[in-house]
């Protein structure tokens, strides 16, 4: 298991390697000091997601899409708008389902896009189609 993510600052592109005990914490950049999360999607895997799940106490909503996928493409701006809108109360997670099967396959996910929201590293939630901005932030129950 992974102990760092690697984000690129919004602000100045800059790599940081956060550790992903202090992904709570509104880390900022190294460079510029600009927040790393400033309510957009993170895009984890096979090899972050169960590290990210185990470090915060904020409930995740992951969105299992795939680039081919139309609805995918179309809620994608939705998805984000919703990042903004639960920035510190939420981590919204993006995981693409074709370049992480191992996770597809743990959460048995049969369409896209695919919603599920974690509390504690446990499923509390799951919502299958394109939603929009409303039906995203009412499944993160915040």
């Amino acid at each position: 298991m992974i102990d760092k993510l690697h984000l690129r600052c919004p602000g100045c592109n800059a790599i940081n390697r956060l550790p992903i005990e202090r992904i709570d914490d509104s880390p900022v950049c190294g460079r510029c000091s600009q927040p790393l999360l400033q309510g957009q999607p993170l895009e984890l895997g096979d090899d972050t997601l169960d590290a990210v799940a185990a470090a915060t106490k904020l409930p995740i909503v992951i969105d299992f899409w795939a680039a081919w996928c139309g609805p995918c493409r179309m809620m994608a701006p939705a998805f984000a708008q919703a990042a903004q809108q639960l920035q510190g109360r939420a981590l919204l997670v993006k995981v693409d389902s074709d370049a992480n099967p191992a996770l597809s396959r743990r959460y048995g996910i049969r369409s896209i896009p695919t919603l599920v929201r974690l509390q504690g590293g446990a499923e509390t939630a799951r919502q299958s189609g394109a939603l929009p901005v409303a039906a995203i932030v009412q499944l993160a129950g915040v």
